[in-house]
């Protein structure tokens, strides 16, 4: 069942090469939406796609990248809007 996923991450999660770990794990899975850095020093990921596939995502995000250390993951789960084409860094 497609569902749609919003995720916050906490820690030390900018200016280590974040945005582009969760690029490289998300296109595989063939999960569509977006990640960006917020002002507030964590990341924002809205996802669209298979639930076990956003969970598999979620599963490396709590991971990051070695020079990342992620403190905290937040998951707000949402309807399937079908609001993506594709997944980008924003």
């Amino acid at each position: 069942m497609e569902i749609g996923a919003r995720i916050i991450v906490k820690g030390l999660v900018q200016g280590v090469g974040f945005r582009y770990f969760v690029l490289r794990k998300a296109l595989p899975l063939g999960i569509k939406g977006f990640v960006q850095n917020r002002f507030t020093g964590e990341v924002e990921i809205e996802a669209e796609g298979e639930r076990s596939l956003i969970e598999e995502l979620i599963k490396e995000v709590r991971i990051g990248p070695r020079s990342a250390h992620v403190k905290d993951v937040t998951i707000e789960w949402q309807t399937f809007q079908n609001k993506f084409d594709e997944f980008t860094i924003g």
